[in-house]
């Protein structure tokens, strides 16, 4: 519908509901085609390092989501121990 120009807005609740990362690609798509989105519930601004975490586990739980099944125990386990891995203190810092 974005292609053949038969939408001019697209409204989504959050962003992550249109696509789990790249929404800034997604956005500059549809801009090119003469689309624009419209995300209704905003969201409050996250740093870079935010983001990608949060993008890496958003991977982490597709990927195990694929390798031990959606519903699977280990499936969840997999991903709130990469989780805790990104969300816990540390000395160390992500460079930037």
């Amino acid at each position: 519908m974005v292609e053949k120009k038969q939408v001019g807005v697209v409204f989504v609740s959050f962003k992550d509901r249109l696509t789990r990362f790249g929404f800034k690609y997604l956005e500059r798509y549809f801009a090119s085609h003469g689309v624009r989105i419209e995300v209704v519930n905003g969201e409050e601004s996250k740093d870079a390092c935010q983001e990608l975490v949060e993008d890496l586990i958003s991977l982490v739980s597709s990927f195990a989501g694929k390798l031990y099944g959606l519903r699977s125990h280990k499936q969840k386990e997999v991903v709130e121990g990469v989780r805790k891995l990104f969300t816990q203190p540390s000395s160390a810092s992500i460079p930037g």
